[in-house]
């Protein structure tokens, strides 16, 4: 696995049927990813689910990879 980097911020665009993500880091590393609009969905569903989660204390690492 590899080590975690802060995020700077997320760009997307449509690109044909997919969706493209651009991850950028606070170090200026970009990872572009493309993702289908159900992945899209699935992500944001995840998201709101975190945000609207208490937080539990210890809560500062980074979650296992899936």
């Amino acid at each position: 696995m590899s080590a975690t980097h802060k995020l700077a911020r997320i760009l997307a665009t449509r690109s044909g049927a997919g969706i493209e993500l651009a991850l950028a880091t606070e170090s200026g590393q970009t990872l572009k990813v493309l993702a289908s609009q159900d992945q899209i969905d699935m992500l944001v569903d995840e998201l709101e689910d975190i945000l609207n989660s208490p937080v539990e204390p210890g809560d500062d690492e980074p979650p296992a990879a899936a």
